[in-house]
């Protein structure tokens, strides 16, 4: 059982670290980002160095008192707030924000887990190399939460998720005690690699100070185009055509549905629109190449191909990086529209790259038979990651939809199970999605899971709920069984959309 996070606790604590290290939990450590949950807390605690913070977690630990690590506050599926329970620590490491070593010979950085992720891209570039992790909450998201939730963004499709940016940890464990991990090495095979333990743990199995992270040589020459298409199908054919050109060249891969778009237009007129009328489908398509290869050239060659194979219509090119960050500009409005509009119910989900379209329209098909709804599809379609969202029908409100909401969730979940897909592809589980994690987790894995938990942190004092639910019997934690057996689905396929080819034209300012 846990203790509260109480004077007396805060008291004794406070007497071993230095002045001003506890502070008082303002609500910015309390809300996350939608609003969905409202934390609680007895203090914060901003440590400057590793032994602050295992004196921190060790104090902790001998007082049974819950500590919740904090990033930078903008996670989505609850991880940094907890709102049930005895009132915790919140652990927050924004003061260690250093960069310790750059190696731009050995393409490595070593940072602290409180950096910020642009802050860590500029210090890269400094150097002329490349920490290619990218994602809208770049400016604010820290790389200790990236590291907890096993970060994507839009680069995973070149460079990998934050598991394969990642050499080396260094990590305070449950007891106090400091896990020395900051390896800077490509092959280490001394024993277990608790450095892929950790990442994606979200905090509940030791609370990562330092992370050893690959860099990158930079593009010599960048490019981006967005084309339109006429199906999720020819999407997926389009990224194997470009891949059989390109190769590594291509940096990102981003399918669109028209509703994202249209939303943007609607809430956030200020951000320019690649196309006078919003087509159904459209790709992003971004390009990092050596010098010998000019964008433009290439992606006109794409165009012209995919053209010829019906797997194009019309599409627009940028002839200089200011028009390449405009078409990322309204890729990255896309959830800000979201936000705006209000949506009744957001999946971040996966399926293998072959079944997308066949989930798509078997989803859009099970939603429509639940009621009239808007769907806003659109994501990392390259790695098979789908952001797939629902909406009310215009003129409609929200709160009508209160009813099915956990049905329209449901509906959805069960066809990415179906597909052998995650219901989690990159937000990670935090306290939303224990229980789908339950429901469709394999239960040997949920088990060794618990297992691990059990060894590593046998009080629970590591963001407590978070990833795995427990149920508290007499002091003991009693394993929760799957609600849920998996369940497969027969895919249903697209047939072949065809489209005539149109030159493309170079995006120009209007």
């Amino acid at each position: 059982m846990l203790n509260p996070c109480d004077s007396g606790f805060l008291d004794a604590l406070d007497a071993a670290l230095p002045a001003r290290t506890l502070r008082p939990a303002e609500e910015r450590y309390l809300r996350e980002p939608r609003g969905r949950y409202l934390g609680q807390a007895g203090a914060v605690a901003c440590p400057a160095s590793t032994a602050e913070v295992a004196t921190i977690v060790k104090a902790a630990q001998a007082a049974r008192v819950g500590v919740v690590p904090y990033g930078g506050g903008t996670g989505l599926v609850g991880g940094q707030v907890m709102s049930a329970g005895p009132a915790p620590l919140i652990l927050s490491l924004e003061r260690m924000n250093r960069v310790r070593a750059v190696e731009p010979a050995g393409n490595v950085m070593v940072a602290e887990a409180g950096c910020i992720l642009a802050d860590v891209q500029t210090a890269a570039a400094d150097v002329d190399r490349l920490f290619p992790l990218s994602l809208g909450s770049e400016g604010s998201a820290r790389i200790g939460g990236l590291l907890g939730t096993n970060a994507g963004g839009t680069g995973v499709l070149r460079w990998g998720n934050m598991r394969d940016l990642t050499l080396g940890l260094e990590v305070v464990l449950a007891d106090g005690s400091v896990l020395h991990g900051l390896k800077r090495l490509r092959k280490n095979n001394m024993g277990y690699d608790l450095r892929h333990l950790m990442i994606g743990s979200e905090g509940t199995l030791g609370v990562v100070t330092a992370a050893s992270l690959r860099l990158f040589q930079r593009p010599a020459r960048t490019g981006a185009a967005m084309l339109v298409v006429p199906s999720p199908e020819a999407a997926l054919k389009l990224l194997a055509l470009a891949q059989a050109r390109l190769g590594e060249g291509i940096s990102g891969f981003e399918l669109m549905a028209g509703q994202g778009p249209r939303f943007v237009a609607e809430v956030l007129p200020q951000v320019r629109q690649p196309f006078a009328q919003v087509p159904d489908w459209m790709v992003l398509i971004d390009l990092g190449l050596i010098a010998a290869l000019d964008p433009v050239v290439e992606l006109e060659a794409l165009f012209e191909a995919a053209a010829e194979d019906g797997l194009v219509s019309d599409g627009v090119i940028a002839s200089n990086e200011a028009q390449r960050a405009q078409f990322w500009a309204l890729r990255e409005a896309i959830p800000e529209a979201n936000r705006l509009i209000g949506a009744v119910a957001s999946h971040d989900v996966s399926v293998p790259l072959a079944a997308i379209p066949a989930f798509i329209e078997r989803a859009t098909a099970a939603l429509a038979a639940l009621g009239d709804m808007r769907i806003n599809c659109f994501g990392h379609v390259g790695d098979g990651n789908l952001h797939f969202n629902i909406f009310p029908a215009q003129g409609r409100d929200r709160a009508e939809y209160e009813p099915i909401r956990a049905q329209v969730i449901e509906t959805v979940h069960d066809l990415v199970a179906g597909f052998d897909g995650s219901v989690s592809a990159e937000h990670g589980i935090g306290r939303l999605k224990t229980g789908d994690l339950e429901r469709y987790g394999d239960p040997v894995a949920l088990a060794v899971m618990r297992q691990i938990k059990a060894a590593l942190d046998p009080r629970g004092i590591l963001n407590p709920g978070a990833v795995l639910r427990s149920e508290v019997r007499g002091g003991r934690r009693a394993r929760v069984a799957p609600t849920h057996p998996r369940s497969r689905a027969r895919p249903c396929l697209f047939g072949e959309g065809r489209a005539g080819g149109e030159r493309v034209g170079v995006f120009a300012a209007r």
